[in-house]
């Protein structure tokens, strides 16, 4: 450990090992540390259950009902991946899918009235027609103007917005048509590109997609050391040149960490809610899909964030034969989150186990220009990798001083590695 790196990166999620794979391809020498002795932190995937019953200290352990516990793969945070998104773009690149296998989920659901409707692509391609835009300029028009336009309802409006855009708030609806636009048609794209959902998910759960891209840093020269306690990030005039493990010293001039090993750097901006929830049947009223996203815009709810839920089940290798894995999960907004969670926790009844966490929302304090040290957000609220997504091409920008570009990482993989 005591050597000169490109940059180091403290812990393993999901951002982490991203940016810590996209550094090694370009050419950086990296240390990547993590202080568990298992990949994925915040976005682990916990196996066996008897390990998750451990660390919400649910009393007692699993019954026999539950099956073996090392058939189940449990995510701590619940992500579908758009089909043809950009995160699914950065994993074909980077060549992570050579060791992970995906499932198609079965669909798409959307909140409304009380009553839970299937997205589909009908809809999709319709809204994203030009000839429906009649005169409309998309760069000037606002999507709000667009709804009175066409005199389409809240129901509409909240569908469109929530389920098909994927929009978390309704600040979009002041702003110029073309972004809603862009994000219906990448739906419509994602769908097409499978015909029965715009999402995908990977086998034995999301803890795969960090272990891919660690297994992609080494490839490029990368060193990993888990189970690694950080005693101290050391600084220079206010800058960042290196970090203290064990009495040995590994020294660099940028870093890449998440919140948890800079509490004074990091900032609170709200909670999390999340409820894991075991079930031995699908969810009602989905045409009994075995996985699926449903999304319940804040607006049907008389709330000012979306509850989200993510259903995955045995085929997936993430849980017993038989079984249901269902995680709800929204923003807090007062001081009884669980009856915030309780018109998703309603949809999943009844519910044979449930393990309830709430996690602070926490964000970099500045943008880690000054004292190079990069910090990741905490995982929000959404059952999709838009945000994730966002959060790494911005560090990857501050970091680099450009936007990142797929075409010239790959004209630099092949310039090392020749063409595929």
């Amino acid at each position: 450990m005591n050597e000169e790196y490109g940059v180091i990166v403290l812990g393993t999620g999901l951002t982490e090992c991203i940016l810590s794979g996209i550094m090694s391809v370009n050419g950086k020498k990296v240390l990547h540390v993590d202080r568990n002795p298992y990949h994925g932190g915040e976005s682990a995937s916990i196996t066996p259950l008897e390990d998750l019953y451990k660390r919400f200290k649910t009393p007692g352990a699993p019954p026999a009902s539950m099956g073996r516990g090392r058939d189940w793969n449990v995510d701590l945070i619940p992500k579908f991946l758009m089909a043809n998104g950009q995160l699914v773009k950065m994993l074909l690149f980077m060549e992570v899918t050579r060791y992970l296998d995906f499932k198609v989920t079965e669909g798409s659901f959307v909140y409304k009235g009380g009553k839970i409707y299937k997205v589909p692509s009908t809809e999709a391609e319709a809204l994203n027609d030009p000839r429906t835009f009649e005169g409309i300029d998309p760069k000037k028009t606002s999507m709000r103007e667009v709804y009175k336009k066409f005199d389409l309802g809240q129901d509409v409006i909240d569908f469109t917005g929530h389920a098909l855009a994927l929009y978390r708030t309704d600040d979009y609806l002041d702003q110029p048509c073309c972004e809603t636009i862009n994000r219906i048609k990448l739906y419509s794209e994602s769908l097409a590109r499978y015909g029965k959902s715009s999402y995908l998910y990977p086998l034995y759960g999301l803890g795969e997609l960090p272990q891919g891209f660690a297994r992609l840093s080494a490839i490029y020269g990368g060193t990993y050391m888990l189970n690694k306690p950080i005693e101290e990030i050391i600084m220079q005039s206010g800058k960042v040149i290196g970090v203290k493990s064990e009495g040995e010293i590994a020294r660099s001039k940028q870093l890449i960490c998440d919140p948890s090993y800079v509490k004074d750097r990091v900032e609170k901006v709200g909670q999390v809610i999340r409820v894991i929830c075991i079930l031995s049947h699908p969810i009602k009223n989905t045409n009994d899909a075995n996985s699926c996203q449903i999304i319940i815009p804040q607006n049907q709810v008389n709330r000012k964030s979306d509850i989200y839920v993510c259903m995955i089940f045995s085929a997936h290798n993430v849980a017993a034969q038989g079984k249901y894995i269902a995680i709800a999960s929204t923003m807090v907004e007062n001081k009884e989150p669980e009856k915030e969670i309780r018109p998703a926790l309603e949809l999943l009844e009844p519910i044979e186990q449930k393990f309830v966490s709430i996690s602070d929302l926490l964000v970099p304090k500045d943008l880690g220009t000054e004292s190079q040290i990069f910090i990741s957000r905490t995982y929000d609220a959404t059952t999709h990798f838009e945000t994730t997504c966002d959060d790494i091409k911005d560090i990857y920008k501050r970091m680099m001083g450009s936007e990142f570009d797929f075409e010239e990482m790959k004209r630099k993989k092949n310039d090392i590695y020749g063409e595929d």
